[in-house]
């Protein structure tokens, strides 16, 4: 009942707004989440383009049963018409929206095919909100301006808690709207070395950038608990084993505490050479996946109330060899290995290795029979 009545209240308001007066959010309570999740991240291209109807065909007669769709990507653009007052004071929800009733209908026809639906919203990385309160931004120290990234971009500072709020209010529209979780992407400093040189943060007052980080995923997870729905976060991949916070602020034992999910980026291709002990990471999905979790468990055994650990895997070709369905399925039979049975799949394009795939989830001992049965 409580549950409902959040729900409920919350689509209440977002009716209220002139500016959602046609979305008009359902007052669903949020699909339960499977027990094993296997899901593939959606841009919002393919949302828009209406690709994502291919997508839920593929979670239909295969292993996948949830999709990851941009709410709010990492250029600050929200997905459809918002309610979110700093959504329309910025124009973020202004750049190709998708419509109200496509909205409804794709979570509609997910909600139908038992195809779990998780928001994500990048919090840092929104060059369009730094650009439009350039206060919130990361500083250059010599002058005051924003400090701008590789690609000419200014980031958000994540000492501001007006970046978290924000992201919060996305995600309890997003709930009301039909998502079943909320993902919460960039939840850390820019990974730039100059950083270090040449920037200023007035806000931190000598707190490390890993406390940092943990307070305002505190934060959040306080927000999203009120809602009733699973709280996910992106991380590194070298936080399972790098014991400090590689200067991002995300060092696991402060973050893991304040999100039910932790999802860790373990993408091959983006280990070093030498990083454990193989000359070319990319070449050996297994090996790295394999060393990664091995680490995040033993890891997560130290945190109190720790939470599921879901690695995202690579989907994409960076350097050799290219990755195919025998690439793809290496990372997850070393998740297997190590019983962690739920997964992410991420391919910016949103184009996937359907080969790689199982036409349903089996049980352990049906794995086992499986790969017994292999030549």
């Amino acid at each position: 009942m409580f549950l409902r009545r959040v729900v409920f209240l919350a689509a209440m308001v977002l009716a209220s707004s002139p500016a959602c007066a046609q979305m008009k959010p359902a007052a669903m309570a949020p699909v339960p989440r499977p027990r094993v999740l296997r899901g593939l991240y959606v841009n919002r291209w393919a949302v828009l383009d209406d690709r994502i109807r291919e997508m839920i065909g593929i979670a239909k007669r295969t292993e996948v049963n949830a999709l990851v769709i941009d709410v709010k990507d990492d250029r600050g653009y929200v997905l459809y018409k918002s309610a979110v007052p700093l959504a329309q004071q910025i124009g973020s929800d202004t750049i190709n929206p998708v419509p109200a009733a496509q909205i409804r209908a794709v979570l509609d026809s997910m909600r139908a095919n038992g195809v779990f639906p998780i928001a994500r919203i990048v919090v840092a990385k929104d060059p369009l909100l730094a650009g439009a309160r350039r206060e919130w931004a990361v500083q250059r120290a010599d002058d005051g301006t924003p400090w701008l990234d590789g690609e000419g971009k200014p980031w958000l500072d994540a000492h501001h808690r007006e970046i978290w709020t924000y992201a919060a209010d996305l995600a309890a529209e997003a709930i009301a709207l039909g998502f079943s979780e909320v993902q919460f992407d960039y939840v850390r400093f820019p990974d730039d070395p100059r950083l270090l040189r040449e920037a200023a943060f007035p806000l931190a007052k000598s707190r490390p950038r890993a406390r940092v980080i943990a307070e305002q995923l505190e934060y959040l997870h306080k927000r999203i608990a009120s809602l009733r729905v699973p709280m996910s976060i992106d991380v590194f991949g070298l936080t399972t084993t790098d014991p400090g916070d590689m200067n991002i602020g995300q060092q696991w034992e402060q973050f893991a505490p304040h999100a039910n999910i932790v999802q860790p980026m373990t993408y091959p291709s983006h280990y070093s050479t030498g990083m454990y002990g193989l000359e070319n990471p990319n070449a050996n999905p297994y090996a790295v996946i394999d060393h990664a979790l091995k680490d995040a468990k033993a890891r997560n055994a130290h945190v109190k109330h720790a939470p599921e650990i879901v690695p995202w895997y690579q989907d994409f070709s960076i350097g050799e060899p290219p990755y195919g369905p025998e690439q793809v399925r290496a990372q997850m039979q070393a998740g297997y290995d190590n019983d962690i049975r739920s997964w992410l799949l991420w391919n910016a394009g949103s184009t996937y290795t359907i080969e790689a795939l199982k036409p349903e989830i089996l049980s352990p001992a049906e794995e086992k029979t499986v790969r017994s049965k292999r030549p």
